[in-house]
């Protein structure tokens, strides 16, 4: 059963009169919170933006190509005095909690136009100060086109891993991951991904990062994909919401083309003779249909624990929320005066915490609710209404989920009666 509703709403003018604005910003009353008994948890997954320009001019970026441009007023690069204000900040916050693990991606922009002298200082810094009982585990998030072997090599050394941004074959990909000039990217990329395949490279492979597009087809994305005999692919839903739709999604509750889409990716994966390889979104909601909990923030009602730093020390929260509007993902908080324990009494922070309180009647009432969690944060917002809202691809999701606990369950069944034979 979902928890009691309980009354955490604060409206513009105060309570006791009529709630007005968005939500969570405007309507979620964090102390009214904490007096139901709910603590926040802390962070343990630090998103770093080391550079905040890029070498690829991709037609869906939401850092560059969506609502929000205030990179535009960020320094390109993180500087020392930040990069030191940072690192004492997640050293607190890591003491504080006496958190046995954390991540650490260093992001952008493209992370590798910072140079690896930068990527191996940050890291150094950052497992340096945490307390030794703390496992930093670190990561570059990287389009690739400038991952050469000596740099490569460097990152092993150090023990970061590397993920990848490909979003399927080369006419695909190059439709949309581009250079400014219009020249693809695929070339490039495919011969970093070569190299993390070798041998030597191969224990820094994190995984693919594919955006989806819903005009390519699904078996020969995937496929094309597997060449590279990646440890997991992590599929995205093209950022967009209920006021600015994605590509080939209306503003309704009647599944398209992103239902087909996964379906027949599922069916391609799920029954091939071996498992190729990790697709993140289905392994979660198998992990949760079977009663597991969530460690994305994509799907499920786990409490998000990620924190965005960008170049300038300003405290983000997950910069995805820039697809939503100008501003979306600021929190008013910078490395240099606010620890990020205060980062936790954020609304929107907060608000990603909750679980089922803090989505939309139609997602509470809803059968797959545990497992969809009212789908990725962004793609709920709605202008003047804010993040209370199903997401937007809320039929699609239903789809996919039904159909994968139905397969669930049949196999289970296919099961019991071949051992009671």
């Amino acid at each position: 059963m979902s928890p009691p509703v309980v009354d955490l709403t604060l409206g513009r003018r105060g309570r006791g009169e009529a709630a007005v604005g968005e939500w969570p910003l405007d309507l979620l009353d964090v102390p009214a919170l904490r007096a139901t008994g709910w603590r926040p948890v802390p962070f343990r997954h630090f998103v770093v933006k080391i550079h905040n320009r890029c070498n690829l001019a991709c037609t869906y970026c939401y850092m560059y190509e969506l609502a929000d441009q205030s990179w535009r007023a960020r320094p390109r690069v993180m500087s020392a005095s930040v990069v030191t204000a940072l690192t004492r900040r997640v050293a607190e916050h890591v003491s504080k909690h006496g958190l046995p693990w954390i991540d650490v991606v260093l992001h952008g922009g493209e992370p590798l136009l910072a140079g690896i002298e930068m990527i191996e200082r940050t890291s150094a810094q950052i497992r340096a100060a945490v307390p030794a009982s703390c496992t930093v585990r670190v990561q570059i998030q990287t389009n690739a086109v400038l991952l050469e072997e000596e740099t490569l090599a460097r990152l092993v050394r150090q023990g970061i891993r590397v993920g990848v941004s490909l979003d399927g074959a080369a006419a695909t990909n190059d439709r949309r991951r581009r250079f400014a000039d219009g020249r693809g990217s695929y070339d490039k990329v495919a011969a970093a991904l070569r190299l993390l395949g070798r041998p030597q490279y191969r224990e820094a492979f994190a995984g693919i990062l594919c955006t989806i597009d819903a005009e390519s087809d699904p078996v020969r994305t995937y496929e094309a994909l597997l060449e590279f005999s990646p440890p997991n692919v992590d599929f995205l839903l093209p950022h967009g919401n209920w006021s600015s739709p994605p590509p080939h999604r209306e503003a309704t509750f009647t599944p398209g083309l992103y239902a087909q889409w996964l379906l027949d990716l599922f069916e391609r994966w799920y029954r091939a003779p071996r498992r190729e390889t990790g697709i993140r979104f289905f392994d979660e909601i198998i992990h949760l249909v079977l009663g597991g909990r969530s460690t994305s923030e994509s799907i499920g009602l786990s409490p998000v624990g990620v924190i965005v730093t960008d170049t300038d020390g300003s405290i983000e929260q997950v910069d995805s929320l820039r697809s939503a509007y100008d501003g979306a993902a600021a929190a008013g908080f910078d490395v240099v005066r606010n620890s990020f324990d205060e980062v936790l009494a954020h609304p929107g922070v907060a608000a990603r915490q909750i679980g089922s309180r803090a989505l939309a009647e139609r997602c509470r009432t809803c059968p797959v609710m545990k497992v969809c969690g009212g789908g990725h944060y962004p793609h709920r917002y709605r202008a003047g209404a804010g993040y209370r809202n199903p997401s937007v691809y809320c039929a699609d999701l239903k789809v996919a989920i039904e159909h994968i606990r139905q397969v669930l369950l049949d196999d289970v069944q296919a099961l019991r009666e071949a051992n009671t034979t």
